[in-house]
């Protein structure tokens, strides 16, 4: 009701309620000192019968301060400040003006486009990545946390039971069984440790909405939803859209492991391979014919000694892309893991505005970025029309075992062979 609504609070004017839940309500204020609207969120503590449940509860609530309060990039929610008057407790956001969350896109009837889909959860694995690094974990991710604001652009927010890895970790976040149960990891429906493994997983089921308007672990009751998110694979995303790019399954494949050690590591990784999705969406797989694909790969250097079968799969398995004269493949300072070969054509290797070298047909780059996530130490640029075969290692693991050991086997002769070249090199300049 209106006459709930506070007129102040703190330096704040509150102009309107936003949105009312169990734990709290939201209003838009104003900031008289930046001149900016802002976010009020207001902790319902009055809602509690003891004042012990009270203090825990207040004591959650600031964690988000605390905990997000850490982070500035520009897909999470900015937290300004956060106060306490008398016996209201409030956190200060960004506003984020006109948005939505991710919610409606989770309903078979308003699926967004494929391309919108791999845009947002690019952006959310970035994210969290980030938030990661700085050693914070969500451990709530689920589409209501998930904000869009007019342009589409996402904003993460909520890390009301964020876990701060820190050494004051155990007085700063909720423990025990925490989170939204259809969004958690097995290990944290199972109350084990938690890592930030357990955020891309929810992540993945996330993803799995978007694009199929259904949850992949959907159950009639509590337990049975707990035994389907710890023991069942998820249906495949073909049951529901025949359509679906086969790159998506295998990213869904990746996030939704139920061991956290078979799962994307890190958000940079699950975004590399939805990076992969983008080239899928952009450049159609249709324009070469897979017979051609077949003749060109068998031919290279790289693939001398490999099966015809083991051929075959990695066709099937990479994305191809075309580069014209002059576009930039590589940037130097990029991190990536993709690893690149040359199918038709040659690029030009610059560090900074010096050409250094030059790679054709047959030969690859990008090996290093394939062994860990390191910055990239050089520009690749297209040469007139280039062809290339980009591959990752999510891509290598959807191979057999005996074509993953011929692969990791070339390659690892390749990179020998290429760090005998450039220690040569240093060696003669010396």
């Amino acid at each position: 009701m209106a006459t709930d609504i506070p007129k102040k609070l703190g330096k704040y004017k509150i102009i309107k309620e936003l949105g009312r839940g169990s734990m709290g309500v939201v209003y838009e204020g104003h900031d008289p000192f930046t001149d900016h609207r802002v976010a009020l969120k207001v902790a319902n503590t009055h809602t509690f019968r003891n004042r012990k449940s009270a203090e825990r509860y207040k004591k959650i609530f600031f964690n988000e301060a605390h905990t997000a309060g850490k982070l500035k990039h520009p897909n999470i929610i900015d937290i300004l400040d956060a106060g306490a008057e008398e016996d209201i407790c409030y956190i200060v956001m960004e506003l984020v003006d006109g948005g939505n969350t991710l919610k409606p896109y989770c309903k078979p009837e308003n699926l967004l486009p494929y391309e919108q889909v791999v845009e947002i959860i690019f952006k959310c694995a970035k994210a969290l990545d980030y938030a990661h690094r700085v050693g914070v974990i969500h451990r709530d991710i689920k589409p209501t946390n998930i904000l869009l604001t007019k342009d589409m652009d996402v904003k993460f927010c909520d890390f009301s039971i964020a876990h701060l890895m820190t050494e004051e970790a155990e007085t700063t976040m909720p423990t025990g069984f925490v989170g939204s149960p259809r969004y958690m990891s097995p290990e944290q429906a199972q109350e084990d440790l938690i890592t930030n493994q357990t955020d891309l997983f929810s992540l993945g089921i996330v993803m799995y909405e978007l694009l199929t308007g259904k949850h992949p672990f959907a159950a009639d009751g509590f337990s049975r939803l707990i035994y389907k998110i710890t023991n069942e694979s998820p249906p495949p995303l073909r049951d529901y859209r025949k359509d679906v790019p086969v790159i998506f399954e295998k990213i869904i494949y990746h996030a939704l492991q139920k061991n956290p050690e078979k799962r994307y590591k890190m958000g940079l990784n699950m975004a590399a391979d939805l990076s992969l999705a983008f080239d899928y969406l952009e450049e159609p797989q249709e324009d070469l014919d897979e017979k051609e694909r077949f003749l060109q790969v068998k031919e290279l250097d790289f693939f001398q000694g490999f099966s015809e079968a083991e051929i075959w799969e990695i066709i099937r398995a990479c994305v191809w892309q075309d580069y014209e004269d002059g576009q930039e493949v590589v940037v130097q300072g990029d991190v990536d893991e993709a690893f690149f070969v040359i199918v038709s054509g040659s690029v030009d290797v610059y560090r900074g505005t010096n050409l250094i070298g030059e790679i054709k047909a047959g030969d690859c780059f990008g090996e290093m970025g394939h062994l860990s996530d390191t910055e990239r130490t050089a520009t690749i640029q297209a040469k007139d029309l280039v062809r290339l075969l980009k591959i990752n290692s999510t891509v290598i693991d959807q191979l057999s075992i005996a074509c993953q050991l011929h692969f990791n086997k070339v390659f690892l002769r390749t990179l020998v062979k290429r760090l005998s070249l450039t220690t040569a090199k240093v060696l003669n300049k010396d």
